[in-house]
């Protein structure tokens, strides 16, 4: 019987149209704009200034704190100017404007295709070279990777997990990169696991992509205490507690880090990208992107450079169709639909997806029914319902002792809510809020 967490879960339409598509390369724009805010915690400080001249791999962006990360120029040209651009929700962040000339790369970055296997680096070596080179957690959390890769006192690594899920519906980014990067990965993986001080890793890989099961568990044969383990498919099972309660049969507390049940988990992107930064002396500079949706004309997985405009993606695959009604950044279950197609591509990017007008439009709320179907779906064994109340009359008090800041927003309540109660957006509010008030309490 295959693996899967014990709480909640649905399986909505996959709709992965690009899942056969082979990664292509994403042409350079005229200019990139690159934020100083890619990763959760405070922004980088820009350390470069208009009229400066940059290569592919130099730092512009130094990290600003203890949760933060550095960022790099993923083109070469001249810094246009230093100012602000909008996330894909209209927030206005500092960002590095930069007029591509050529593509000239910093010295000492291998861009060959030759496959280095052999580590020698100490696990602090490992460490230090992931966080120069900028790297987060490529899954959507974007929490900067030489952190998590350094768990606080008291606490211990026991298994490694690799997260091949990607079980948000349309999105393809990471099975395209385990068929094309397999190998690169089973060697991150290792080294991940030396950084770590680990005897074992799994890449856990959802039923669904038996392609990049089958692919993956053949290199694996090669690489010892590193295991393929198929998964149920099922949403969200990307979920990092999911995933630990897929594969360990453990659940992560309320409040309580994953290592604090011997996990650390990383996306496979993530350990592509420390394979690259400690074999390759690359940093963090561009991604794997899944550009789809139903009327989508080329459905595609790209290799994109960070701080690309959303609008160049969508004309290489054949632009946006006449019926477009929203464009969606990440999945359709957690994604956040974009204000303009001018936004950059991030860290946190991985995939946009083009729904229709119909596909768009949201049915008419009607009154909760009190049928639990929302408590039954609710992977972290909360009740949307009463959350959403509380949110929406502001009752911060009774949200965060029904641990509001638990939901992951998985958007599970509101898909199988059949009264199309807006649960997720109300709770997504009520969490920021919450967040916020629990942050000023502490200081």
């Amino acid at each position: 019987m295959l693996k899967t967490f014990r709480t909640g879960g649905i399986h909505p339409p996959e709709n992965k149209r690009s899942a056969n598509q082979p990664i292509m390369v994403a042409g350079i724009p005229a200019q990139v704009v690159i934020p100083l805010s890619q990763h959760i915690g405070t922004p980088a400080e820009a350390i470069v200034q208009k009229g400066e001249r940059v290569k592919v791999g130099t730092r512009i962006g130094r990290s600003a704190g203890f949760v933060s990360a550095h960022i790099h120029a993923s083109v070469s040209g001249i810094v246009h100017k230093i100012g602000e651009a909008e996330d894909a929700s209209g927030i206005r962040w500092p960002a590095v404007y930069i007029d591509v000339e050529g593509d000239e790369w910093e010295e000492g970055i291998d861009r060959s295709e030759t496959l280095i296997k052999a580590c020698s680096l100490s696990g602090k070596e490992i460490i230090k070279k992931i966080a120069e080179a900028g790297i987060v957690g490529l899954g959507g959390a974007t929490f900067p990777t030489h952190i998590k890769l350094t768990p606080p006192p008291g606490f211990k690594a026991e298994l490694l997990i690799v997260n091949g899920a990607e079980c948000e519906p349309y999105l393809t980014s990471d099975h395209a990169l385990m068929l094309a990067k397999g190998e690169q990965i089973l060697i991150g993986t290792a080294i991940l696991m030396r950084a770590l001080q680990v005897n074992s890793a799994v890449i856990g890989i959802e039923q669904n992509k038996h392609d990049a099961i089958a692919h993956l568990t053949s290199l694996a044969a090669s690489y010892q205490g590193i295991a393929i383990i198929p998964l149920q498919t099922r949403y969200p099972q990307g979920g990092e507690k999911q995933l630990i309660d897929a594969v360990m049969h453990r659940r992560v507390r309320s409040g309580a880090l994953p290592v604090s049940v011997g996990a650390i988990v990383h996306n496979v992107g993530t350990v592509y990208a420390v394979y690259e930064a400690v074999q390759k002396n690359k940093p963090l500079i561009e991604r794997v992107v899944t550009v789809t949706g139903s009327n989508i004309r080329m459905p595609s997985n790209m290799l994109v450079r960070i701080g690309t405009p959303v609008r160049e993606l969508i004309r290489m695959v054949g632009g946006l169709p006449e019926n477009t009604g929203k464009i969606i950044k990440g999945g359709p279950m957690m994604g956040k639909a974009l204000v303009n197609t001018d936004i950059p591509v991030t860290k946190k990017c991985s995939g946009f997806v083009i729904l229709s007008n119909e596909e768009a439009r949201r049915k008419p709320e009607c009154n909760c029914i009190r049928c639990s179907k929302c408590l039954y779906v609710c992977p972290m064994g909360l009740n949307p319902s009463i959350l959403m109340s509380a949110s929406e009359f502001r009752r911060w008090d009774l949200a965060e002792a029904d641990f509001i800041t638990d939901c992951i927003e998985c958007g599970s309540c509101s898909y199988t809510c059949p009264s199309h109660r807006p649960l997720l957006d109300y709770i997504r509010l009520g969490k920021s809020k919450v967040t916020g008030i629990m942050r000023l309490r502490k200081n």
